[in-house]
């Protein structure tokens, strides 16, 4: 028969095979995006020692464009100027299960833009 479809559940199964392959390293972390209807979260993150070295979302702006194109663009331009200033300037793109489309990829261009190599 026909199981109801859960999106999140299905996010977070290619999630789990994206990070089969992907590791943050201290030389090279992990840049992670996780996207709600309301923000979008950025982390850099050492999954050796298991630590979170820069965070960035849309929560950190006073404007409320948390939910669209602009306001990840923000983010993206946020978490680089912040990882260049802990001196992290290659990372390795973790798209979190998510399409590389719309909200994460202009996150993922203007980090780019703004100095950060992947």
């Amino acid at each position: 028969m026909f199981k109801p479809v859960n999106k999140n559940a299905q996010r977070a199964k290619r999630h789990f095979r994206i990070r089969a392959t992907i590791k943050g390293t201290p030389s090279r972390p992990r840049l992670n995006v996780f996207r709600s209807n309301k923000a979008i979260y950025c982390q850099v993150i050492d999954d050796i020692a298991g630590v979170t070295l820069v965070a960035a979302s849309t929560l950190d702006f006073k404007e409320k464009n948390g939910g669209n194109v602009e306001g990840a663009k923000l983010v993206g331009k946020l978490i680089a100027e912040k990882a260049l200033e802990k001196g992290i300037k290659t990372v390795v793109f973790d798209r979190g299960g998510y399409l590389y489309h719309g909200r994460v990829k202009a996150l993922a261009e203007a980090a780019r833009e703004a100095g950060l190599e992947f």
